[in-house]
């Protein structure tokens, strides 16, 4: 009797240690070349491979059942996928769900996304814990050939996110207003009709749910690119400045928003709030120091302890570099810390309205424990009117 023939796998994820890890390829065809992280949220995998954090990064998600909700547009934190591809155990079911408007193969496919399925994700989980996030290459071919070497030789070949700025590649091209509010039962997203405030965001990979909150906190938005100047963003007459999160070595990208931020703390009392990259955007302004992590922090159930009320926070993170607290100057606080790992999480001036955290407050994917952050950047901008 004649064996069955066993279907060939159609994708290869090779690590520059040499690992390799087969399974069934999905999305787009061709290779892609990132550092891998993992993401243990349980929902929101549309929001996370559209967040322009994930720039440069290859994405395992944790929860098998990623594409089980489909895709739709309203879900999009950008206009077009950013992270770089998408590993997963379960290769996704035909969507169920009342607001899909298609299945994540096609979306990626579509966009030029490669994705692979079937494969081991704890054991890549604790790879990474264990050597920290690896150099990889992706392949997708229907055929299911591959070079393995030459996909190892290019995985050893990636320089890595150390060094790399990001931000400029992922920042909008010109400035741009923003009055959308956050998704409501049952309008939806609706617009904002009386603001209150002036804000200046700079877009360093800006999040649209980040602008949303900014939005429905009472804020009339101006979206400025990453590389705005002090000048260029006073001339707004702005009530309070914003720094977006974003991809890349927060040093990298300090080489030009460093001296923007320090321009606007030195000739203003303005409010400041900052979030992941923005937060260590400030952090390096203010005089301190960031650090590479061994895997970063990326989730949606990452609990952060705020030492002024005594508060844990449910949150959700996505950051590869870390503030040394170890490095924050005198007149600057530690606000937050991750109860998993001791990392910073939150600092603030002693005694101005300028404050940062690393984890993400807008909710998209994630709790919205730390929504609150809005509000204070809204409250800090009336007592200063």
């Amino acid at each position: 009797m004649t064996a069955p023939a066993v279907a060939r796998p159609t994708a290869c994820l090779a690590l520059a240690d040499g690992t390799l890890f087969y399974g069934t390829g999905f999305g787009a065809t061709g290779e892609t070349t990132a550092e891998l992280c993992f993401n243990t949220a349980m929902t929101g995998y549309q929001e996370i491979m559209t967040d322009p954090s994930y720039a440069g990064q290859v994405v395992t998600f944790t929860f098998p059942h990623v594409g089980n909700t489909g895709v739709n547009a309203e879900d999009d934190e950008t206009a077009d996928p950013v992270a770089a591809g998408m590993v997963v155990k379960w290769m996704p079911t035909a969507p169920s769900s009342w607001r899909s408007a298609g299945p994540l193969g096609e979306w990626l496919a579509a966009r030029g996304r490669i994705a692979i399925g079937g494969i081991d994700t704890r054991r890549l989980t604790r790879a990474i814990r264990q050597a920290g996030s690896p150099h990889v290459t992706l392949a997708h071919n229907p055929e299911g050939v591959f070079d393995v070497e030459a996909l190892i030789a290019t995985a050893r070949g990636f320089a890595g996110l150390e060094g790399m700025d990001l931000a400029k590649e992922v920042t909008c091209a010109q400035s741009y207003r923003w009055d959308e509010m956050r998704w409501a039962w049952p309008e939806g997203y609706t617009r904002q009709t009386a603001p209150k405030h002036k804000v200046v965001a700079i877009d360093y990979g800006a999040k649209r749910n980040i602008l949303r909150c900014l939005a429905s906190a009472g804020c009339d938005v101006t979206v400025l690119p990453a590389t705005a100047t002090t000048e260029e963003v006073l001339a707004h007459a702005p009530d309070g400045v914003f720094l977006s999160n974003g991809p890349g070595d927060p040093a990298a990208t300090g080489a030009y928003a460093v001296p923007m931020i320090k321009g606007i703390l030195d000739q203003t009392d303005l409010p400041v709030f900052g979030i992941c990259l923005g937060h260590q955007m400030l952090a390096l302004a203010l005089g301190a120091e960031t650090v590479k992590m061994n895997h970063g922090h990326h989730g949606a159930n990452h609990p952060v302890k705020d030492h002024e009320t005594g508060k844990v926070e449910i949150t959700s993170m996505n950051h590869g570099f870390a503030v040394d607290a170890q490095s924050l100057p005198d007149g600057v606080l530690e606000t937050h810390t991750s109860l998993f790992d001791g990392s910073n999480c939150g600092i603030r001036m002693k005694d101005r309205p300028v404050y940062s955290v690393q984890h993400h407050p807008e909710a998209s994917p994630g709790p919205q424990d730390s929504f609150y952050l809005f509000e204070r950047f809204a409250e800090a901008m009336a007592a200063r009117a």
